[in-house]
């Protein structure tokens, strides 16, 4: 189990809470409800964005796989929305920590957004950060965001897709999936190859790739400090503790796996990306690969395709970053989205 941290505002009795196993949905689920308002509270750039005019809605829906999936929808209160944005979110993470700060953020600017927790991440069912098949998970999230997307108070409007680090790699698998159902797609960090320093050696993977074909859930991947690797500024760093759902121990084994061979497979097919799209990487991102990113530019078919490449930042531009650089980059998320959206009335 990753080491506990001990938090500030939390007593002996939420620290139990917090402290339990939470490999399956109910521990996770008793967590966030017990933490939620000191969670939201903290001192982080992303949390300051006001909430009134905003309308907020979550739900548990059970899927076709028997599944059930938590998700989230964030609606502009007095107004039509702008444009759909669906927002897959990255390794290990959940819709309802900083993706919640981000999702305000673009509510506030007239967009209605919609995010969902992945089976076993956050608050949906499933073995906590397993992913057995990286198409199946694909095709369970094309599937939530299609039902949004059928509601006739949204059919008339552009859908964009919005993936940060692994969820760039589910965005654009969705799209190869989907390859007309996206009006574009705004990609931060994503991981199209894990970076270098992140992969283990030819000869543990191999050794790896093995086990796992006896022991797929076990948690053996060696892995340096994401938290570490991904921010740049050191007090937001320490506030990713306070992600209390957020899975934080060794990958497992076939999650470590589908990864590697879903970012192999992206990699080999860059061309094939049609949609119009907008890449932001840092410079400094040892997480995820900004060479490759310039690639999925350069190769990318898309016809409308624009790059950003944040000199001295690092993976987590929208959470990571001093309040300066996560200002700038959702400035440029925002033309952007403003640029490619029709005032289509709802």
């Amino acid at each position: 189990m990753a080491k506990a941290v001990r938090l500030k505002g939390v007593d002996e009795e939420l620290q139990k809470i917090l402290d339990a196993n939470m490999d399956e949905a109910p521990a996770r689920r008793r967590a966030w409800e017990a933490f939620k308002n000191i969670q939201l509270g903290i001192d982080h750039i992303l949390f300051k964005t006001p909430t009134d005019g905003l309308k907020m809605q979550e739900s548990y829906e059970v899927n076709s796989r028997g599944l059930q999936i938590f998700s989230k929808r964030w609606l502009p209160d007095t107004s039509c929305p702008k444009a759909m944005v669906f927002v897959c979110h990255g390794y290990g993470d959940t819709c309802t920590f900083f993706i919640e700060g981000i999702a305000r953020k673009l509510a506030s600017w007239g967009y209605g957004v919609f995010a969902m927790d992945y089976p076993g991440f956050g608050l949906s069912e499933g073995l906590h950060c397993y992913i057995p098949s990286f198409d199946t998970l694909v095709d369970d999230v094309i599937e939530q965001y299609s039902k949004v997307k059928e509601n006739p108070d949204f059919q008339t409007l552009p859908s964009f897709l919005f993936g940060e680090s692994m969820g760039g790699a589910v965005a654009l698998k969705m799209h190869l999936k989907q390859p007309n159902a996206w009006s574009g797609a705004c990609l931060v960090a994503p991981m199209c190859k894990i970076g270098d320093d992140l992969v283990p050696p030819w000869i543990v993977k191999q050794i790896l790739i093995g086990v796992a074909n006896i022991l797929p859930k076990q948690k053996l991947v060696p892995q340096k400090d994401l938290a570490e690797a991904a921010f740049s500024d050191i007090k937001k760093r320490e506030l990713t503790a306070y992600n209390v759902i957020a899975y934080k121990d060794k990958p497992r084994l076939r999650t470590a796996l589908e990864l590697l061979r879903t970012t192999d497979e992206i990699e080999q097919n860059l061309e094939k990306v049609s949609l119009p799209i907008l890449i932001l990487h840092g410079e400094n991102d040892v997480v995820t690969d900004p060479s490759v990113s310039k690639a999925l530019y350069e190769k990318a078919s898309s016809s409308d395709k624009q790059i950003i490449i944040y000199k001295d930042a690092g993976h987590s531009l929208l959470e990571g970053e001093p309040d300066d650089m996560i200002l700038r980059v959702f400035s440029d998320i925002i033309s952007w989205l403003d640029e490619h959206s029709n005032n289509t009335s709802c």
